[in-house]
């Protein structure tokens, strides 16, 4: 886990604008701290600093609304992939 925090505070400045992040998940724990790191630019909550204007300073853009799950036939095909989640971000 200390290693995937690392990882992810050092993502903006290893990325150049435009740049994606793709990560694939296998833990509910994993999985949260990526998703709060997309909204937020933080891992461990789901605020976002402001300036003084209020205006969100997030270095991520989710490429998809939700996580990508695997189908049916994949997971008859490799029951491991049944708790795989995929989250994409582009750097802006």
């Amino acid at each position: 886990m200390t290693a995937l925090q690392d990882l992810l505070l050092q993502l903006p400045d290893l990325l150049k604008p435009g740049g994606r992040m793709v990560f694939i998940s296998y833990h509910s724990l994993e999985d949260r701290m990526v998703k709060n790191f997309i909204r937020s630019g933080r891992y461990d909550t789901a605020q976002a600093e402001t300036d003084i204007y209020g205006n969100r300073k997030v270095p991520f853009r989710a490429v998809t609304r939700k996580a990508v799950m695997p189908s049916e036939n994949e997971v008859l095909k490799n029951p491991r992939a049944r708790s795989a989640k995929l989250r994409i971000a582009e750097r802006l």
